[in-house]
């Protein structure tokens, strides 16, 4: 609203998907750190950590699953997500053997490297009045500041969740400009002037929209099912998994 009342303009298009989110309740109390995601056919499913015995779901996919998945009952839709992380139908036999055949080069190469395999935990309800949908879509505002306004989270971009990154560009975003406007308080200068906004608007935009830019290739690499492109990315998680360092130089950017 504040932006639009501002008449900042905004880059976006829509992704002809939608994403049903609810509260999971797990099925037993556990050790709940681990963010799970599965790749279908239809758009990723993941599922956050909340508790050791909650979880948020977030299930993107075609508009008319969407809505099929919210009218189901709850022991059906419990029984979906179950089997969307657990199932194997959607698997293609000659991509399993090559990432098999490809994740044991990797080991015989680097046999310290990588970690454990992990399975995901089983859910067996869901929160009162948590399951909703809304559309996908990416966005961003061409400025994030006028006079004495500053745009942050949502409202000066948008993306798609299959990176869970939404929420960190937000988080990021707040972290810089009350960094900013700390360092002015200190100073005795004006809270609002244009020098302060210019700088976290600068620093933000060199951030997030390298980050946009990657999260949407990943979505179209991902939209995807022909065998070329499902065994490049199949190969490229595979290595990711191996390499820590680089792990930990992708999570650090992430969290900025």
């Amino acid at each position: 609203m504040v932006r639009r009342e501002l008449g900042i303009p905004t880059v976006k298009w829509n992704y002809d998907q939608s994403a049903v989110v609810a509260v999971l309740h797990l099925s037993e109390p556990t050790e709940n750190n681990v963010a799970w995601q599965r790749f279908l056919p239809t758009g990723p499913i993941a599922m956050l950590p909340l508790s050791d015995t909650q979880s948020s779901l977030v299930w993107s996919t075609s508009h008319r699953l969407a809505e099929e998945l919210l009218e189901l009952d709850e022991e059906s839709f419990v029984d979906a997500i179950n089997s969307a992380f657990w199932s194997n139908e959607n698997q293609s036999e000659l991509i399993e053997t090559a990432g098999s055949l490809f994740r044991s080069i990797l080991s015989a190469i680097m046999p310290y490297a990588g970690s454990p395999r992990q399975l995901p935990p089983s859910v067996a309800g869901i929160g009162p009045k948590t399951r909703v949908m809304f559309p996908l879509g990416m966005g961003h505002a061409s400025e994030y500041i006028r006079h004495r306004v500053a745009l942050i989270g949502d409202a000066a971009h948008r993306v798609h969740p299959l990176a869970g990154q939404g929420a960190n560009l937000g988080f990021g975003d707040v972290a810089c400009l009350t960094q900013l406007l700390s360092q002015a308080a200190f100073t005795g200068k004006d809270l609002g002037a244009m020098q302060h906004l210019l700088e976290y608007e600068t620093d933000r935009q060199r951030h997030n929209l390298p980050m946009m830019a990657a999260i949407d290739l990943m979505k179209r690499l991902y939209s995807t099912n022909a065998a070329p492109a499902v065994l490049l990315r199949t190969f490229g998680l595979q290595t990711t998994n191996m390499l820590p360092a680089l792990k930990e130089q992708i999570m650090a950017f992430a969290s900025k």
